[in-house]
């Protein structure tokens, strides 16, 4: 595998342009790719952003990007594609703190990385994607219904995303400054809430991209847990999102907890694939 079979360009445009489709193909699979992407372009990128497509015969079979944070992001591909990556980033110097894909990807590029550049990974996250088969809402329903959140729920979006960041080890505290440059800022919200008003549980989700909806975050306080309010408010967002159009409807879930696993399995998710991140101890000094 030559690591020029790696095509590298900071033209998000050009970029979207020849690999939109090949992204659009597996909205499920590619939901974090499409939604940042998409972020991206409605934002602008700034001089430290690059992007990848990998083109061995002619047609795109995955795709790489870094943003600001110098963290790569990459879609499946195989051990001997991940390593020709590596090889080449490393040669031009390209700065890494880590890189987050599917598990076998990630972990084929994490150990290219240690042999072309000298950094050691560690893992410091892990999902698992699940993708919507059949809705089932939960029996019994608990009392209440789901209201979509508007502007004067804002400061309790904020409070609550801000305490299910920190409950995931996401960030320290989430407050009206950090809030407009957060992953949380661009998404949609649902309450559940009692028949008396009172919110008692939080789903987001991301905006339509290439049919595929991302329900993130689900919250709901520790003190309000174990009541059915979690499951309630998530199939609330996913019948929305089968409502809107969605042809894919996904979600990431912490594989260590059986809880929330279990609950996500009940109401109609199916696991596709785990993926991981790992953090490097040390990067090459960077050319781009």
């Amino acid at each position: 595998m030559r690591p020029n079979d790696w095509h590298l360009t900071d033209d998000l445009d050009g970029f979207l342009a020849r690999a939109g489709d090949f992204l659009r193909s597996r909205p499920a699979l590619h939901t974090t790719p499409l939604t940042a992407l998409e972020k991206l372009r409605a934002r602008g990128a700034d001089a430290s952003v690059f992007f990848g497509v990998l083109e061995p015969e002619g047609q795109v079979s995955a795709v790489c990007y870094r943003l600001a944070t110098h963290r790569l992001t990459l879609t499946p591909c195989s051990d001997e594609h991940a390593d020709a990556l590596a090889a080449h980033l490393a040669g031009l110097g390209t700065r890494l703190v880590g890189v987050t894909a599917d598990h076998d990807t990630a972990t084929a590029f994490a150990e290219a990385w240690q042999r072309h550049a000298g950094a050691t990974p560690a893992s410091f996250w892990g999902a698992r994607l699940y993708r919507l088969g059949t809705l089932t809402p939960p029996e019994p329903v608990p009392a209440g219904q789901g209201r979509v959140a508007g502007a004067q729920d804002h400061e309790q979006v904020v409070r609550w995303c801000g305490e299910f960041a920190a409950a995931v080890g996401e960030a320290a505290a989430m407050d009206a400054r950090a809030w407009a440059d957060s992953r949380f800022a661009d998404k949609h919200y649902t309450f559940w809430e009692l028949p008396d008003g009172t919110a008692v549980s939080m789903a987001g989700s991301t905006s339509m991209v290439g049919g595929m909806i991302r329900v993130d975050p689900v919250y709901t306080p520790a003190r309000l847990r174990g009541r059915g309010y979690a499951g309630a408010v998530t199939a609330a967002v996913s019948g929305a999102a089968l409502a809107a159009g969605a042809t894919d409807v996904v979600l990431f879930a912490d594989p260590a907890n059986a809880t929330s696993n279990a609950l996500y399995q009940r109401i109609g998710y199916v696991p596709m694939c785990d993926f991981t991140g790992y953090a490097f101890s040390s990067d090459t000094p960077a050319a781009r």
